[in-house]
């Protein structure tokens, strides 16, 4: 199954190499919540093997878009079963500001107004 789902990266690990084979990195992402934002929501994705390179080029607090697939995983040790589910991110792509700061606004100038029409410029 894919998912997708858009936020601000707010957390970021480096890349853990688990074993000679394996390695996963982590990150979070802050999804804001239109109607309230005190119940923004705090969504951890994992990448793995070579899809950690994909947050490479992505800063802090940058607005993104994740592909994710969801991995359900089952565990068990001393005769206890134990269950846990994975975000796993397979692609990740940077979003514009949808409100850009510090945007300078033009100058106005009284001379860029055009003059007024004359009363016989009627064209008609």
């Amino acid at each position: 199954m894919n998912y997708e789902i858009s936020g601000k990266l707010i957390f970021k690990e480096d890349t853990q190499q688990i074993s000679d084979k394996f390695q996963k990195r982590e990150f979070v992402i802050e999804v804001e919540n239109e109607k309230n934002p005190q119940w923004n929501d705090f969504v951890k994705v994992q990448l793995v093997q070579d899809r950690c390179d994909l947050l490479e080029t992505i800063n802090l607090s940058e607005s993104i878009k994740v592909y994710f697939n969801i991995r359900g995983r089952k565990w068990e040790s001393n005769g206890k079963t134990s269950y846990f589910n994975n975000l796993e991110g397979w692609r990740i792509e940077k979003l514009a500001p949808q409100n850009p700061e510090n945007v300078p606004m033009p100058e106005y100038n009284v001379e860029d107004i055009p003059p007024m029409p004359e009363a016989d410029d009627l064209p008609f």
